[in-house]
């Protein structure tokens, strides 16, 4: 038997009082000509990030992820978000090229308003340290939501919340709310016992039975079905106003790298990355052995059926990324 069968993407939590606070608002629009609200993009969130990291007066500017295993999540939002396809047609890899490179130097050049300890902090750990309250934003899940949510959070009822931003495609907005982690019940074909396994499936799913499941307050699963949304439990759990941005972003969101190999593929660029962040390589280098590294795990997995599996996957992308993303000439 496998795993749960859940749907979970990435969502921005912002200080709902930091961001809401009339002199900071005042101070932000002088200073940038813009208003402070929930960001659409990756440059108008690193602005904010770094017009509110103050440390010596007790705040922190963002607690994104900076961790091997969680690194590659967010450049590849980033990436997307300049407006290119991570691989050609032919699955050449694009993301050793200006964008890629760039999307890895902005990543980088925030980290620095970061909490110092993000670098050594887990899933968990960020939840924990996202509570304390002294953070303007940070990156997370439903089971982020959850934590957060719960009656003994100190942030609980004080976030807004939003999709990770997207960028501008010429003077065009592309949004890429990003749905990046997503596991389903399945039955190992070693089973003695396949029908019964099929069976326990297909009730685990069940609109009884999944809104069960997905109500825990201390639980993993997140909605997917229709009733999940209605429910009082649900709604408790989550909040409403979550609910709302978890479901809007869920229906546009990019698909994640399904192909054979996915996670070699990311475990590649996150070790990449890491190095990068580090300083061991200029992102330049980085990412092009990433993308070296890359054609050899499609060889493997055999480039034609890789690249009949990419054209199908690119095909789900939502319409307005499939209208905005380009291939490099």
């Amino acid at each position: 038997m496998g795993s749960k069968l859940t749907a979970t993407h990435m969502i921005m939590f912002y200080h709902r009082e930091m961001l809401h606070d009339p002199d900071m608002r005042a101070r932000y629009a002088d200073r940038f000509g813009y208003s402070l609200t929930t960001p659409s993009t990756w440059e108008e969130l690193d602005r904010q990030i770094r017009f509110f990291h103050a440390p010596a007066a007790g705040r922190y500017g963002g607690l994104l992820f900076r961790t091997p295993g969680y690194l590659a999540w967010e450049w590849w939002v980033r990436f997307h978000a300049k407006g290119y396809w991570p691989f050609s047609p032919d699955m050449t890899p694009q993301i050793s090229e200006e964008a890629g490179i760039t999307a890895l130097e902005e990543l980088i050049a925030i980290t620095d308003c970061l909490v110092p300890e993000t670098s050594s902090l887990g899933l968990f750990e960020n939840w924990s340290r996202y509570a304390k309250g002294d953070v303007y934003c940070n990156i997370g899940w439903g089971g982020t939501q959850k934590y957060l949510n719960s009656p003994q959070s100190p942030m609980r009822g004080r976030m807004v919340h939003g999709p990770t931003p997207g960028g501008k495609v010429g003077n065009e907005l592309l949004p890429t709310p990003y749905f990046n982690w997503g596991w389903s019940f399945v039955v190992g074909t070693a089973s003695t016992q396949k029908e019964l396994g099929y069976l326990f499936s297909l009730f685990a799913v069940t609109p009884a039975m999944s809104t069960l499941a997905v109500r825990q307050a201390d639980g993993f699963f997140d909605p997917y079905r229709e009733e999940h949304y209605s429910d009082p439990g649900v709604q408790d759990a989550y909040s409403e106003p979550f609910l709302k941005v978890q479901r809007a972003t869920l229906e546009g969101a990019i698909p994640d790298l399904y192909l054979k190999g996915q996670s070699e593929y990311f475990q590649t660029l996150g070790r990449g990355l890491d190095r990068a962040l580090h300083g061991d390589v200029t992102p330049q280098v980085a990412l092009t052995r990433v993308a070296q590294q890359w054609e050899v795990i499609t060889s493997r997995a055999g480039r034609e059926s890789q690249v009949k599996r990419w054209s199908q996957l690119r095909s789900r992308y939502p319409p307005e990324a499939r209208r905005l993303l380009r291939d490099i000439a």
